[in-house]
């Protein structure tokens, strides 16, 4: 059986693991590496040091045959880690260009990738000039997805939406918007009854894409999830099965 480790800071990674189950039978390892949540506001050299220090945990523990770092954060901020067994998740800027009929994309990530020159070159490589990009950090709407209020306060998650998002959205006239970070696909149900004529995209189908092929050789007949935390395990227990995750959470 294939044994995928997938990791970010939290929440993120389920967005990533739900697709993939669908289309690959596998063992995943999941670690919330809530301790160190966000990784949106460490400094290159801090996140630099986290995520080498959990692959190398992941490596020795689990021995998996593939590494996901379920975050677009270290993913564009740390691409030499980036290796044949390791995947990162980056925004799906060249699908964006081919939906906009508006020539204007927007990028919601953290607040680390927004101020990186980092992004800038992974626009110059994948997006046209007559596209105009508008990076947006949505730091704030990360938070609302770890903190759980996705779950019981979504009154409060539409606010925080329209404040961050409004703005800058309708000015520029985007019609197309990258969910770059791994949290934000929590927020879609929201994010589309507040911006019924605006697509959303998910990173997440790129990966899968990637995942398949990687471990086309390798087959499986059951899917199995074990889940870890590097945080308060019962408070991730609670908040998984609200919204219908049952699977035991243990400490790493």
């Amino acid at each position: 059986m294939p044994r995928i480790a997938v990791f970010d800071s939290g929440f993120g990674s389920l967005s990533i693991i739900k697709p993939m189950q669908k289309k690959i039978r596998s063992e995943i390892i999941y670690f919330a590496d809530q301790k160190n949540f966000p990784y949106g506001t460490k400094s290159v050299s801090e996140l630099e040091k986290i995520i080498e220090s959990t692959i190398i945990r992941l490596e020795n523990i689990f021995n998996p045959d593939l590494i996901i770092i379920g975050s677009n954060t270290p993913s564009l901020l740390l691409k030499k880690i980036i290796k044949s067994k390791i995947i990162g998740v980056f925004p799906p800027l060249k699908l964006a260009v081919n939906k906009t009929k508006s020539n204007s994309i927007a990028i919601l990530a953290t607040k680390s990738v927004i101020e990186s020159n980092m992004l800038n070159d992974f626009i110059k490589k994948n997006v046209p000039k007559k596209i105009k990009v508008n990076p947006i950090n949505a730091s704030l709407l990360v938070d609302l997805v770890e903190s759980g209020k996705f779950i019981y306060n979504k009154r409060f998650c539409k606010k925080q939406i329209r404040n961050v998002l409004l703005k800058p959205i309708i000015t520029n006239n985007v019609d197309v918007v990258t969910l770059s970070s791994t949290h934000l696909p929590f927020l879609l149900p929201i994010l589309k009854q507040v911006f019924p004529t605006i697509i959303f995209l998910d990173p997440a189908y790129l990966v899968v894409n990637q995942v398949i092929k990687k471990l086309k050789t390798k087959k499986s007949k059951r899917n199995s999830l074990k889940i870890f935390t590097s945080g308060n395990v019962r408070l991730f227990q609670k908040q998984l099965r609200q919204i219908g995750i049952e699977n035991t959470v243990k400490q790493l």
